[in-house]
């Protein structure tokens, strides 16, 4: 990957990899899917104001909205809503951990769907080593939620809807400018969760503790508006697989911010897990014709 791509690739994990904290907080004031409906309706905002703002032409034809709807339900809404009710009986931790298993996912798809993400013996290798690095460093919180088995169940689910996501863009968005890719889908994701959440947890809540509100604002404006801007982004400059690989950033970060903000230890599974992690990168990205 070139530098603009490394540079784009962090952040969007750093951005991401804090989600599961943000939500975990959200979720003591609000329901799942009203949380979600805040999250996707402040990323539209956020995406209205950059198509105003850099005259960013719309989509003419349903040939090209199609999709974009689409991705707003199997990108946005329904894993949105799995793992932010998955997140009321399993830890931020344990989310995080599985959703790691997205490129698991999405490599065996893209094998089969796309010419030109095949699975490679590096691919193969820097997933397996990553998903030891979680395994590793979430071992413990994943062994004391085994009982929460639908909770666990709704994320990876999530995931796998991930996955099909990142293929369905690359697939059927081509012709699609890179921002039109990330704003476009939050349309119908709001428009699904906010009729959603006035039908089945009305009346609405509305927040009133001030860390909700910058909660449901951080994941609206960077964790869905800038940050699917940058996914869709990587997915067709570096393939799905390699971007979703972002995801095994995430418990890195989710540990990172125990240990700063809750005072969470440091243990030999965060810092084995943090060097697997970041070897997997590498490992994935190793071209023997570079080398």
């Amino acid at each position: 990957m070139k530098t603009k791509h490394w540079v784009i690739f962090i952040t969007l994990g750093l951005i991401w990899s804090s989600s599961f904290l943000w939500v975990e907080l959200a979720l003591r004031e609000v329901g799942p899917i009203t949380l979600v409906a805040f999250r996707a309706f402040f990323g539209f905002l956020f995406g209205v104001a950059v198509v105003v703002t850099q005259r960013i032409p719309l989509p003419r034809t349903w040939k090209e909205w199609a999709p974009l709807i689409v991705l707003g339900l199997t990108n946005i809404a329904i894993p949105f809503f799995l793992i932010s009710w998955g997140q009321k009986s399993i830890d931020s931790g344990v989310a995080s951990i599985l959703d790691a298993t997205v490129p698991l996912f999405t490599i065996l798809v893209a094998h089969f769907m796309l010419h030109d993400d095949k699975m490679t013996t590096p691919k193969v290798l820097g997933l397996l080593t990553g998903f030891a690095g979680v395994v590793i460093l979430m071992s413990k919180d994943l062994g004391a939620s085994a009982s929460s088995l639908l909770g666990q169940l709704a994320v990876i689910l999530a995931c796998i809807f991930y996955a099909a996501s990142s293929i369905i863009a690359r697939v059927y968005t081509e012709g699609t400018s890179a921002t039109m890719r990330g704003l476009g889908p939050l349309v119908s994701a709001s428009a699904v969760m906010i009729t959603s959440a006035f039908i089945f947890e009305s009346p609405i809540k509305i927040p009133t503790l001030p860390i909700t509100w910058v909660a449901l604002l951080w994941m609206g404006i960077l964790g869905s508006g800038l940050a699917f801007i940058m996914l869709f982004y990587l997915i067709h400059e570096i393939g799905p697989t390699r971007t979703t690989m972002v995801t095994y950033l995430f418990p890195l970060g989710g540990v990172t911010l125990g240990v700063i903000f809750l005072n969470e230890a440091l243990t030999w599974q965060i810092i084995t897990g943090a060097v697997l992690i970041i070897s997997s990168l590498a490992i994935a990205n190793w071209s023997p014709k570079q080398a």
